[in-house]
């Protein structure tokens, strides 16, 4: 088994519409909603949800969403570095799982 590779995780977000945002907070959202404000994004994060364990290989989602590889990856390493998503390296292929932690922090900033 691989070893994962971590990313700075920002805290999670406190419902912020329960007060008003200061600057750092409203960086903090702004950037959460950056990362999944992309349709090929969501789709990634959708079938990873939808994964067996919330976890998929980048070989098998190439092709889910018919895009190469590197823009694959660049996608993965947006949710990756935006704290949804953890990445394993098993071998030759990177796995990523989802943080359904920081999904509730999208969520929140909603309610």
């Amino acid at each position: 088994m691989g070893t994962s590779v971590g990313h700075p995780v920002d805290p999670p977000v406190d419902h912020p519409l329960d007060h008003p945002l200061d600057r750092a907070e409203a960086e903090n959202t702004a950037a959460l909603l950056k990362a999944v404000a992309d349709p090929v994004r969501l789709q990634l994060l959708s079938l990873i949800r939808a994964a067996e364990g919330n976890e998929a290989c980048v070989c098998d989602l190439t092709s889910a969403v018919g895009l190469s590889q590197p823009t694959v990856s660049h996608h993965l390493k947006v949710l990756s570095d935006a704290g949804l998503l953890t990445r394993e390296r098993r071998g030759t292929w990177a796995w990523f799982h989802l943080v359904p932690s920081r999904l509730d922090d999208v969520a929140a900033i909603f309610r």
